[in-house]
């Protein structure tokens, strides 16, 4: 049995002043509890009430998979630094201090991966617009201030600076006057992907503020939602208070011609099993809105094939499309919840085996790394010697996606900068290095 319930369809957010008492419940000792509590204080802890009570087997825990989505585990953080952190905390040292050392500590887990705060930050009329970011020519991303939170966190989230309360390290805007016209200025860009955070914690009368100035603009053909509601708050789709205004909104932009796709963030299939979120993804896709499901090979969370297998099956069954599933990023607890890329491709090579053609739309497994997203597609001889099969699906410079290349096999290898060409060469490709 789960804990109490607080009651279906009404949001109530349980955040690191509550994580002591959520882990009272599965009757941790003090001491777990204060490992636990010192990562918390490092990177963010967020849940709910839907999560904790619909979704986490707590019989399971705390190996259930959505429990070590959502809470903190020890292995998290170094552990020099979680030992420093947990003394701060046993000695009730002053807030300021405790402060001061989580800062250190997340300056040194890579914040910023791929080039988020120097490379993809475009430039209009000689000022960097902050709250964008500007990868590949075709899309661009729109970081809404006030969506700059979730419903949830997951644990391994690439995006964790966002939430750590350091507005240095967060990427936002509420300008968009300046966002139209740059995307006027560029009309090469032809896709929007609002993200954050999660765009969907904002009402809908905030959220169309970002959405409608982008149905003025001719050239944007598609405009995608980032979001983890699906997964961690669905009845944002089905009863909050504006859900129905959201779903015109949908339709809205459906109607004007452009592709509105959901990008969808689901990680295990056991997020898919309460009957609300089926009605939610029902409700979606009767606005003619597209939903598209993504997520992260995580170890100790969907690292078997069994998995993404079942993910790829049900989310297909309820008229979703399988997009990608990731390489977990550089950032943050990477050492703790990234997958070998070696094994990654096997355990999605075996998914992909299990599951119809209709599935087969996913790709993966892929790296967002700072030339583009990496596909790991094979691993094989060639001249007598084992390699990676790499393509790059999107890449800064369009000249090199879709062209085959080949990476020195190497079993322990976890991002593509650990990653050397093959065949004892300088680059992997003319203009295209590791680095």
């Amino acid at each position: 049995m789960g804990p109490e319930k607080n009651g279906a369809g009404r949001f109530r957010a349980f955040t690191s002043r509550d994580l002591d008492g959520l882990l009272r419940r599965m009757g941790l000792s003090g001491e777990e509890r204060l490992g636990l509590r010192a990562v918390a204080a490092v990177l963010p802890f967020r849940t709910n009430a839907y999560v904790v009570d619909e979704v986490i087997d707590w019989s399971a825990a705390p190996d259930d998979p959505i429990f070590r989505l959502t809470f903190p585990q020890v292995g998290m953080l170094p552990a020099p630094d979680l030992k420093q952190m947990a003394g701060l905390i046993a000695g009730e040292a002053p807030a300021a201090e405790v402060r001061r050392a989580a800062h250190e500590i997340r300056m040194r887990l890579n914040p910023h991966p791929s080039g988020q705060l120097d490379a993809n930050v475009p430039v209009h009329e000689g000022r960097r617009l902050e709250g964008l970011q500007h990868k590949y020519p075709e899309t661009v991303l729109v970081f809404p201030r006030p969506g700059q939170t979730c419903h949830a966190y997951c644990t391994y989230c690439f995006r964790w600076p966002q939430f750590v309360g350091e507005p240095e390290l967060r990427i936002a805007t509420d300008d968009m006057a300046s966002t139209t016209a740059y995307l006027r200025a560029h009309p090469e860009v032809t896709s929007v992907l609002v993200t954050g955070g999660d765009p969907l914690v904002m009402s809908t009368e905030v959220l169309r503020r970002t959405v409608e100035p982008l149905l003025g603009i001719e050239s944007v053909q598609s405009i995608r939602i980032g979001t983890k509601s699906l997964a961690f708050w669905p009845y944002r789709f089905v009863t909050d208070r504006d859900a129905d205004d959201l779903l015109r909104l949908f339709a809205q932009v459906a109607e004007s011609g452009r592709n509105l796709a959901l990008m969808a963030h689901f990680t295990h299939p056991q997020e898919l099993h309460p009957a609300v979120v089926r009605e939610a993804m029902r409700r979606i896709r009767d606005t003619g809105a597209v939903i598209r499901c993504q997520g992260p090979l995580v170890r100790g969370i969907n690292d078997s094939a069994e998995a993404w297998a079942g993910l790829w099956s049900e989310t297909t069954r309820l008229g979703a499309v399988p997009y990608y599933q990731f390489v977990e990023r550089d950032t943050g607890p990477q050492g703790f919840f990234g997958v070998p890329l070696a094994r990654g491709y096997r355990i999605f090579r075996d998914a992909y085996a299990q599951v119809t053609g209709l599935a087969r739309t996913v790709r993966g497994p892929v790296m967002s790394a700072m030339p583009g997203k990496v596909s790991v597609d094979g691993i094989t001889e060639v001249g007598g010697e084992k390699v990676f099969v790499l393509h790059l699906i999107q890449a800064r410079d369009p000249a090199l996606v879709n062209r085959p290349f080949f990476a020195a096999y190497d079993e322990d290898a976890t991002w593509f900068t650990d990653l050397k060409p093959a065949f004892g060469a300088s680059q992997f490709l003319p203009g295209l290095d590791a680095t």
